[in-house]
């Protein structure tokens, strides 16, 4: 695995392939996940509507799925500004690919966005949500570090 100073090798996807696109999309899956569940969580409690709190997941896993790249960057000794950069080159396509996904699997399972904490519905749907984004996103990230782009960006 790839090692780069205070950004250490659970990335692993510096040259590519199949292996290195799961884990470039499993990271960025663990900010998305933190995030839309987070969002989920906080807009069913709160009782917003369907649609603000399908917004709230998506702002909240932007956020996460940023923040996360941008702690790892920044323990390599990236000023700020830069390591937002990085974070937002690397992140952005993933994060958007991975939060169409999950959220069109919520929205499209029936009484999942009406369904409360409690139901094995609400959270049955979001595990199967972020499933399914892992499965259709890492292609996409395949694609994208093989050009270069994407997480291959962590690396230059």
């Amino acid at each position: 695995m790839e090692t780069h100073t205070g950004h250490t090798g659970h990335h692993g996807h510096g040259g590519g392939g199949w292996r290195g696109a799961a884990q470039a999309t499993l990271h960025c899956l663990t900010g998305c996940a933190i995030g839309e569940v987070l969002g989920m969580v906080i807009g069913t409690a709160a009782g917003l509507h369907n649609g603000a709190t399908v917004a709230l997941s998506i702002v909240l896993a932007f956020a996460f799925g940023y923040a996360l790249t941008m702690r790892g960057v920044r323990r390599g000794g990236l000023p700020v500004a830069q390591a937002l950069k990085v974070a937002l080159a690397a992140d952005t396509v993933s994060i958007a690919v991975m939060e169409l996904i999950d959220n069109t699997v919520v929205v499209g399972i029936p009484g999942a966005m009406d369904a409360g904490l409690a139901d094995a519905l609400f959270w049955g749907a979001l595990v199967a949500s972020l499933a399914l984004a892992f499965l259709v996103t890492t292609p996409v990230n395949h694609w994208l570090i093989a050009r270069g782009r994407g997480h291959a960006v962590i690396h230059a």
